[in-house]
């Protein structure tokens, strides 16, 4: 596996184990407390803003972005 794809592949995965956790507590009756869930979609936001973070870092290196100062 491509090393770049990896973090993407980890936020897919965190979407389907809260997805099924979600249906498994509707459908099925389970006893999930809400803390687990908002876990890991914290999880998954901070891997997303990670990923997010390293591309645009790789973006601005490689295009040489200059930021303008406000005066």
């Amino acid at each position: 596996m491509d090393r770049k794809y990896g973090n993407f592949i980890l936020v897919i995965l965190m979407g389907i184990v809260m997805v099924s956790g979600v249906l498994a507590k509707l459908f099925l009756g389970f006893k999930i407390d809400s803390d687990w869930f908002w876990f890991m979609a914290g999880v998954g936001l901070t891997v997303e803003g990670v990923i997010s973070l390293r591309r645009q870092k790789r973006f601005d290196r490689k295009y040489k972005v200059v930021r303008k100062e406000n005066r």
